[in-house]
């Protein structure tokens, strides 16, 4: 009798689009990273501790998960075994426009407030609004769905930004990365940019994005590759796009954030 895998991080087609449907199985840790869209998922089997925007986290079976982009965010399994998980990854233009309705036309800044909770009714929205993605079935009855899910899980109006409390000088750091990911970004360019030393600088980056600035810029990277992705790209150019000094570099740094291959994500996106 075969074994299944500890670990089968599987991206999956969907019939939406704007959304990327995954399914995940592990009893890997995953370090600090983010995303550029929202996430929202569920818990099928197993446990897991993670930090996020609000804090230290844990979550069980049955629990709904959440994440914001930009959100750093990581996860361990409890115990060490084996967790399994199914995550739907939603653009925020989608959710603006479900933000606009949600308000009646007043706002369209929402936020995922709760990193877990445990709903039995939003899991319950969440696993049908899943199959129906997967399975391409009636549109009009999968949007449904998916507002239905985001009254349950948002609040309205965003969070305050987290750049509201960092200093200008290191605000401006950050933008000049965010403006250009792919750019060469040294530590003493962004230190000169910030007009503090090389070590504040690390120090201050770390406690206000919960990443050196180093880390930033790969995170960064990994989500432009992520989009030249879904755009069909090569992935030799895609490497050289997003900055990266060659494919086997670009192939390790995102198979360590997101434990499958660029290969593997774009077969799904295609």
């Amino acid at each position: 009798m075969l074994k299944r895998p500890q670990t089968e991080i599987r991206p999956l087609p969907c019939s939406m689009p704007g959304i990327e449907p995954m399914f995940a199985r592990s009893a890997r840790t995953f370090a600090r990273h983010f995303h550029d869209q929202f996430g929202i998922g569920v818990i099928l089997s197993g446990a897991q501790r993670s930090a996020s925007g609000r804090g230290p986290v844990e979550a069980v079976q049955g629990d709904v998960i959440t994440v914001n982009p930009g959100e750093v965010h990581d996860g361990a399994p409890i115990g060490g075994q084996v967790r399994t998980w199914a995550m739907l990854y939603i653009d925020p233009d989608q959710l603006a426009e479900i933000a606009l309705d949600l308000s009646e036309g007043r706002s369209a800044e929402l936020e995922l407030a709760h990193p877990v909770r445990t709903d039995p009714a939003a899991a319950s929205l969440f696993r049908g609004l899943f199959r129906s993605l997967l399975r391409g079935q009636d549109l009009a009855a999968t949007a449904e769905r998916l507002i239905l899910l985001a009254n349950l899980l948002a609040v309205r109006g965003a969070k305050p930004s987290m750049e509201n409390d960092m200093p200008f000088g290191l605000r401006r750091a950050k933008q000049a990365i965010d403006d250009d990911p792919t750019a060469r970004h040294s530590l003493e360019d962004l230190a000169s940019v910030a007009s503090i030393g090389r070590f504040r600088l690390i120090r201050a980056f770390a406690a206000h994005t919960g990443m050196t600035p180093h880390a930033y810029i790969v995170q960064r990277r990994l989500q432009v590759v992520r989009q030249l992705l879904r755009r069909g790209l090569p992935l030799a150019l895609v490497s050289a796009e997003a900055g990266f000094a060659d494919q086997s570099h670009m192939t390790r740094l995102f198979s360590r954030s997101y434990d499958t291959t660029p290969g593997a994500y774009a077969q799904t996106r295609n």
